[in-house]
Formats: structure tokens, C-alpha cells, sequence
């Protein structure tokens, strides 16, 4: 069999590519050509032929509301004819390898073969879920209050959306291009929210399609709210689509993971359907530590131990004061030990307790020692709403 080589495309091996996705998807995939300019392509060549590839990001996620580098890797597929001899791994490592030397240390894949990613060191932190319901509900539960609502994007509707994604850990920090390949793609429909003489304290963004009998589709894509009273304002708006549209769908993970929707509603009629997660992967411990934002409250020291690559466990002292932390090697036997695994989904808020922790596999010496490292990342939750 012919060997296989690693490479970045050059402009026919990103046409090569494309073919090859198109046939591994069964469509074609838009991105490709949208993320060009932006993103990093590596592909597989065996025998002069593409067999394999996948996109990588290298942006900005917030955790603790710090900007953390991180390697976002999306539209990855294998040859049909080469699937079953493990391809995807060295593939993987390929893609990594680049936006690695570029300063990522951390990484985030949203994929379906939740096994397979799992093997490599990745962990869902959170559940990502589709939400569908009526547009006659909306109508009758929420109120807009004195809200306006205006039409187009806007510096001061990204200033907020960036505002508000700091208060929450994984979204990412969008660059400059985002909103435009966002807007190309899906063809989207913003507005904004404000009390009259105030800044926009909400953003929504929404894509339409025509319904094949009457009406249209409508789906949201954004839904950014600075306060409850904004949120139901959206929600409201979105209510008075009711003549047009039946219901409201807001996409995998744009739904913030709060109440306002729930228990704003008169009657609990909405559908939730469960997606394939987005996993996150620490792929330098120290410095992803030394990066992240931490509780301006929280001072301690805690040994813990770390499971490597490799299935050895490194002892570490974590030691955080003053809303930054730091990550040093230590012989103390730790209080705390982690997989890879668990330190992906704890670096990323998931355990919000220490039932959830224990229940994950998390083992530690006390019930203070798992309390200490739970709080340490809790101050905000994890959601991930962008799609790469």
C-alpha cells in the first residue's frame, strides 16, 4: 500500500479536498469555501490522492472570562474507501500540530463520534439541546415592555454580544471575519434591543427559510440578552412571527442554558431534541491554567494529580490568588486526581457540584479537597453557542 504523508493544502490539494468532502458528507460543504482565507487545512495524500483532512481555528474561547488560544477543529472527514485503519488519530494530531506552534492550548471539536474523541482526550462539558416551540405561545407569555427593536448589525450589538460572552466559559472571542462568514453562510437577519435613550442590551440573529406549504421557517441563531427583562422582550418578538411561522427553533446551543424561556412560558408545550456536544481538550495544562480567568475571591493551594498522554500521572501543585492561578510540578501525593478527561470538563466549568464530580469519576481524598477544586471553576457556566 502506497505510504501516507501529512500536509498542509496548497490551492489543489484544497480542491481535492472539497471533492472528497462532498463525497464523504454526502453534500457539499459550505465552509470550505467561506473559512478559506481564515482557516487552516491539513490533509492525507496516499498515492498522489487526498484520502483525508479537516479545517482548524485558531481563535480566542473565553473561560473565567479571560481569552484562552484554542485550536477549534471542524469539517474533518475520512476517504469511505480508508475508514476502519484508525486514519482519523494521526489525522487529528496533523491538524493539531500547526495551531499548536501558533500558541493554542487548548482545543474544541463538536462531533458525533463522541468515542472516538474521547479516546483522544476530549470531554463534553455540558449538554447542547435544540429548542422548538410555538410562536402562539411566545405571544401569549412574554411582554416587550419599552423595548425598541432595530434592524442591522451594528460595533455596539458585537461590543455587547462580546460583553456578554465573557460571562460565560467556551464562547468564543469572535474576530473581525466572524460575523461576516456567519452572515454569507446562513443568510441572517439581526436585531438589536434597547430602551429608548440606552444602549443595546440584546441581540438576535435569525434564519429563514419558506415553509413548503405556508409561511416560512424561522430559526435563531443568536440570542443574546444583557438582563431577564431583555430576554423577554426577544422572546416576545419572536412571538409576533406567530402569522407567519408556527413555531420558533433556536438551533443546537443558541438557547443560553437559563430559565427565561421556561419559566416564562403559561403552558410547558416545548420540544427539546439532544444534539451531539461539543468536547474541549487541554493541550498545554500550564499555561491553559495560567491563562483562564479565576475567582477574585478564591485563594488556595491544592496538590492534584494529572494523567498525561502517555497514561502516567504528573503531581501538581495548583495554587490560585488574587484571580490568577499557576500550575507547578510537585512530589506531593495530590489531594485531587483528574484524567485528562475530567480536567477538560472541570477547566470548563462542568461540574457544578461535587455530586457531579464524583458521579464523572473525579477522585479526591476529602469532600473539601473536591469542594476547593469545584469552586475554583464554577464562577460562570459552559456554553458554547458558535458553530465551527
Amino acid at each position: 500500500m502506497n505510504q501516507l504523508t501529512f500536509a498542509p493544502a496548497d490551492d489543489g490539494l484544497w480542491e481535492q479536498y472539497d471533492q472528497l468532502a462532498t463525497r464523504a458528507y454526502g453534500h457539499r460543504i459550505g465552509d470550505l469555501t467561506h473559512l478559506r482565507e481564515h482557516a487552516d487545512l491539513q490533509v492525507a495524500i496516499r498515492g498522489g490522492r487526498v484520502v483525508a483532512g479537516g479545517l482548524g481555528l485558531l481563535v480566542d474561547q473565553f473561560f473565567g472570562g479571560a481569552p484562552v488560544p484554542s485550536a477549534c477543529l471542524g469539517d474533518g472527514c475520512v476517504a469511505p474507501e480508508e475508514r476502519g485503519d484508525h486514519l482519523a488519530t494521526g489525522m487529528t494530531a496533523a491538524r493539531l500540530h500547526p495551531l499548536i506552534e501558533r500558541g493554542a492550548v487548548i482545543s474544541a471539536v463538536v462531533t458525533s463520534s463522541t468515542g472516538y474523541a474521547r479516546r483522544l482526550g476530549w470531554e463534553a462539558p455540558a449538554d447542547v439541546l435544540a429548542w422548538t416551540v410555538a410562536t402562539d405561545d411566545l405571544k401569549r407569555s412574554f411582554t416587550s415592555e419599552d423595548f425598541e427593536v432595530e434592524h442591522g448589525p451594528t460595533n455596539e450589538g458585537e461590543t455587547l454580544q462580546q460583553q456578554l460572552a465573557r460571562q460565560w466559559n467556551s464562547p468564543v472571542h469572535r474576530p473581525a471575519w466572524w460575523t461576516r462568514w456567519k452572515q454569507d453562510k446562513s443568510n441572517l437577519a439581526t436585531y438589536r434591543f434597547a430602551r429608548p435613550g440606552h444602549t443595546t442590551a440584546g441581540l438576535l440573529t435569525l434564519a429563514t427559510k419558506r415553509h413548503e406549504r405556508h409561511g416560512m421557517c424561522l430559526v435563531v441563531h443568536d440570542f443574546w440578552a444583557a438582563s431577564q427583562p431583555t430576554a423577554a422582550a426577544m422572546l416576545a418578538f419572536l412571538g409576533r412571527h406567530n402569522t407567519r411561522a408556527r413555531t420558533i427553533e433556536f438551533r443546537r446551543g443558541a438557547l443560553p442554558p437559563y430559565p427565561a424561556l421556561l419559566h416564562g412560558l403559561r403552558h410547558h408545550r416545548t420540544t427539546a431534541a439532544a444534539w451531539h456536544p461539543w468536547m474541549l481538550r487541554i493541550l498545554d495544562i500550564p499555561e491553559a491554567i495560567r491563562l483562564r480567568g479565576w475567582p477574585a475571591d478564591l485563594s488556595t493551594a491544592l496538590s492534584i494529580e494529572i494523567e498525561n498522554e502517555t497514561g502516567d500521572w504528573n503531581r501538581w501543585t495548583l495554587q490560585v490568588k488574587n484571580g490568577a492561578a499557576e500550575l507547578a510540578p510537585t512530589h506531593v501525593e495530590g489531594q485531587v486526581s483528574l484524567t485528562r478527561r475530567q480536567l477538560a470538563a472541570w477547566y470548563a466549568g462542568g461540574y457544578r457540584s461535587t455530586t457531579s464530580a464524583r458521579m464523572a469519576g473525579v477522585h479526591a481524598i476529602s469532600e473539601k479537597s473536591l469542594a476547593t477544586l469545584v469552586r475554583a471553576t464554577t464562577e460562570f457556566e459552559p456554553w458554547l453557542p458558535d458553530h465551527f
